[in-house]
């Protein structure tokens, strides 16, 4: 293999790399609506991030991530994407 290819893989194949999606512009307005946030008020995530380069997402974008849990089952988590 040339030093100028790269080996790619699925991350989300991964056991440890929870599902990553990009929220639609209404899922975000009830997200904020029902938290009585704004979107910079959220847990943020890199754009750079392997996950959100994965699915595309791009700085103003906001993420729904799932984990499993031991105790609650899953888990849902939201990340709003920022520059970098």
């Amino acid at each position: 293999m040339g030093s100028s290819q790269k080996i790619r893989f699925d991350i989300f194949k991964h056991e440890l790399v929870p599902k990553h999606s990009i929220l639609s512009k209404d899922e975000v307005e009830d997200l904020l609506r029902r938290y009585h946030v704004k979107k910079y008020q959220l847990a943020k995530i890199m754009a750079r991030d392997p996950a959100a380069v994965a699915i595309g997402a791009k700085p103003g974008d906001v993420l729904r991530i799932v984990r499993r849990s031991p105790t609650a089952g899953l888990a849902v988590f939201y990340r709003f994407v920022v520059e970098g």
